[in-house]
């Protein structure tokens, strides 16, 4: 990812097709030996950490889909996308972290591949270690960075991600709010949609959505991620030989990925993961310290030293990132996606019926999902309002619109100069509260979020 996605349709299939068919996809894959000569290496960790890199190649592009699609231009020769993959050594869990393309590292003394110009240490954006030193030197800014040892290398290109999203028919995403980038003409409106190859492609790739930029981008590939990893495994492609080898194909055409990593390697992993699922995969960005201009290099992303050298330690150590939650019990309604967390917005409830207790219990339960309300329902008019209603202040309209998703059915009043604090008024209509979540909720120390909590409900 651009994916992660080869890494998850083709290890989690493998194990049960067998050895004829995945030498026959084995012959296929384009070799690289990002390893080589690499001396005072990180030490070995539990588990197996991958590379993954989206390149930005689109010479394999049709001029159509380049139209359809804003894919027109030059390549930078860079890596649009890093993400660095660690699956656990009792392969029940993928820890997935994805690297800002800009973020600020100190690249290794090297040989450009291309003029075989000597340099020494010297600062540049992550991507720009792909275009001085292809995948080895990428490889080595990595590991200098996060300490983390890289065992395996796959690079995909935009071409292969497009093939793949068909391949599989297609990948769900829903959004909390409307989508719009003019730079890759990305346009979706509130809800679930099922994106094709060229789609996707734009989803993933749009970063002018919102001030969100880079990181907002990086959520979305994430989301993303989880949703593919959700079809392949619900659809059925995983189990019929068939459609696996089509996907698998398709994939491996275009895919590239050190000498290592072979026949053997898939088998074995591909056996230990049959019963991977969207729970069993987390997805957590760098923790990110200062943005903003460094002289010679430009607009750069610093890392939180503090933190994310803990981070890696947790790759390191072979330990979850994502915080420990229960499992919702059977029949429990899937939390609705809004665009702003439940946590920051403040709540007081009216119960404008006569119904005793209805207030209190409004309050636990808006509670319960994560608003912030006052814990003092009051009463309100001559307890005969039939529907529910929410007034709010249109300054804070996004959050009168996540509050309104908790609650199906009621009605939004604009009041000027209210303030901050959102009021809810029960009406005789009220039936039940429903759970909701932000996309872009904080989840413990690092952010990190399991796949089954940013799939479409």
């Amino acid at each position: 990812m651009r994916m992660v996605t080869t890494l998850s349709v083709l290890v989690l299939g493998v194990g049960g097709i067998g050895h004829a068919l995945v030498n026959g996809l084995n012959e296929g894959i384009g070799r690289v030996d990002p390893f080589r000569d690499m001396k005072n290496r990180p030490e070995d960790t539990h588990g197996i950490n991958f590379l993954v890199v989206g390149t930005d190649g689109r010479d394999k592009i049709t001029k159509e889909q380049k139209k359809k699609y804003r894919l027109g231009g030059a390549g930078c020769r860079c890596t649009d996308t890093i993400m660095l993959v660690h699956i656990s050594e009792d392969r029940r869990r993928a820890s997935v972290v994805s690297l800002p393309r800009d973020s600020y590292a100190e690249i290794p003394e090297h040989t450009d591949e291309t003029t075989g110009k000597k340099y020494r240490t010297h600062p540049v954006k992550l991507n720009a270690a792909y275009s001085e030193g292809g995948p080895a030197l990428t490889v080595r800014t990595v590991e200098h960075m996060t300490k983390v040892k890289i065992d395996h290398y796959l690079e995909i290109d935009f071409s292969s991600f497009m093939k793949t999203v068909d391949a599989l028919g297609g990948v769900e995403v829903c959004t909390a709010r409307p989508m719009h980038d003019t730079y890759t003409g990305l346009n979706l409106t509130v809800g679930t949609h099922k994106l094709n190859g060229g789609q996707a492609l734009q989803y993933v790739r749009s970063r002018h959505i919102d001030g969100a930029a880079d990181l907002g981008r990086m959520q979305r590939q994430q989301r993303f991620l989880a949703g593919l990893l959700h079809q392949a495994t619900s659809s059925g492609v995983l189990l019929n030989p068939v459609k696996f080898k089509k996907v698998s194909s398709t994939v491996l055409n275009a895919v590239r990925a050190d000498k290592g990593l072979g026949t053997e390697q898939m088998l074995a992993l591909g056996r230990a993961m049959r019963s991977f699922t969207p729970a069993s995969s987390e997805f957590t960005s760098v923790p990110v310290g200062k943005i903003g201009p460094v002289k010679g290099i430009g607009s750069t992303v610093k890392w939180d030293e503090r933190k994310s050298k803990k981070l890696f330690q947790l790759l390191r150590d072979d330990k979850p990132l994502a915080p420990h939650r229960p499992k919702h019990p059977a029949g429990q309604l899937r939390p609705t996606p809004v665009d702003v967390s439940p946590q920051q917005i403040r709540v007081q409830v009216y119960n404008g019926t006569t119904a005793d207790g209805l207030g209190e219990r409004i309050d636990r339960a808006l509670r319960a999902t994560g608003f912030n309300t006052t814990r003092r329902p009051l009463s309100s008019g001559n307890g005969k309002v039939l529907r529910t209603f929410v007034t709010y202040d249109p300054r804070w309209d996004r959050s009168a619109k996540s509050l309104q998703a908790a609650l199906p059915g009621c009605e939004l009043r604009a009041v000027k100069g209210q303030g901050p604090t959102l009021n809810v008024t029960a009406g005789t209509d009220f039936k039940a509260v429903r759970p909701v979540r932000a996309e872009d909720q904080y989840q413990g120390e690092f952010g990190a979020v399991t796949g089954d909590q940013v799939v479409c409900p």
